[in-house]
Formats: C-alpha cells, sequence, structure tokens
C-alpha cells in the first residue's frame, strides 16, 4: 500500500469511488459532496493552494483505492476540515480509514492546524464509528455548515 498527494490522473477515479459511495448509502443528492462543483477536478482544487489544503491517496497494486483531503475552514480558530474520505469497497474493513485519519491529521500539524472539524450522515455508520474511535466529538450542527444535508458534526483538538 502506497500513500501519496493528489494528482490530476487521480480525478476521474476518485470522483467515482465518492460518487459511488454517496449513492451506495442514498446521499447521491443536492447538500452533499456528490454535487460539489470540484469533484470531477479534485487535484486542481486541493494542488491550488498548498498553504491550506491538501490531499492523500492511498494506492494499492498501483490502483487508486480512496483518499482524503484537508482545507482550512473559518468555522473554528485554526482549524481545518477533514474533507472526502472515501474508499472502494474492497479497502473497507482493513483499517485504511484509520491510517488515512493519521495522515490527515499529521498533515494538519505540519500547516499549523490545531484542530479538525468534519461533517457526516447518520447513513455513514462505519465512518462515525471511525471518527469516534479517533477521539471525534460530536458537536451541534454550525450555523454555516458547508453542506446542508450532512446531520452529524464532529471536533478535534490536534
Amino acid at each position: 500500500m502506497e500513500f501519496r498527494g493528489i494528482k490530476r490522473e487521480d480525478d476521474e477515479v476518485l470522483a467515482h469511488i465518492i460518487r459511488s459511495n454517496l449513492k451506495a448509502y442514498g446521499l447521491d443528492m443536492p447538500g452533499t459532496a456528490y454535487y460539489d462543483d470540484n469533484l470531477n477536478h479534485l487535484s486542481d482544487y486541493y494542488l491550488k493552494d498548498k498553504d491550506k489544503r491538501f490531499y492523500y491517496v492511498v494506492l494499492e497494486d498501483e490502483k487508486v483505492i480512496g483518499g482524503i483531503g484537508l482545507d482550512e475552514i473559518n468555522l473554528f480558530d485554526n482549524c481545518a476540515e477533514l474533507q472526502k474520505l472515501y474508499l472502494t469497497d474492497s479497502a473497507k474493513g482493513r483499517g485504511i480509514g484509520y491510517r488515512l485519519i493519521e495522515k490527515i491529521e499529521d498533515k494538519a500539524r505540519s500547516l499549523g492546524y490545531t484542530q479538525m472539524y468534519l461533517e457526516t450522515h447518520t447513513n455513514l455508520e462505519a465512518a462515525i464509528h471511525i471518527y469516534e474511535k479517533t477521539g471525534y466529538t460530536e458537536i451541534p450542527k454550525p450555523s454555516l455548515a458547508v453542506h446542508s444535508a450532512m446531520n452529524k458534526f464532529f471536533i478535534k483538538k490536534l
């Protein structure tokens, strides 16, 4: 298994992985990442401002099997948002999500962030389990939440 920063050639497969996951959990609707303007061009978005954003891709046998990102968010002081943690079905249940969270939190610290925030949905039970096990605490919905269809919100001090 290999972890590296996103490249332009990852865009199509990542968009497919993210949309497939959201559809499988009934979240292929407005107000979710499914309809994010930048979803088809994630590399453009994450490579545009490397001082504030980053996206890790995980590969197995040279194939992209998932990823995780972060970007600055102004809801809380010195905070990054954990974004777009998605894996192929074959990658799930193998601890890869935990490793991705650890890597993105280390990257957030190196960029100077002291907190991580995330938005998710009750339909994504496995994701919620991972977030809680890695120290994220549920908070009330912030008034400026990014994705309107999300109904669970978490924060963690780094």
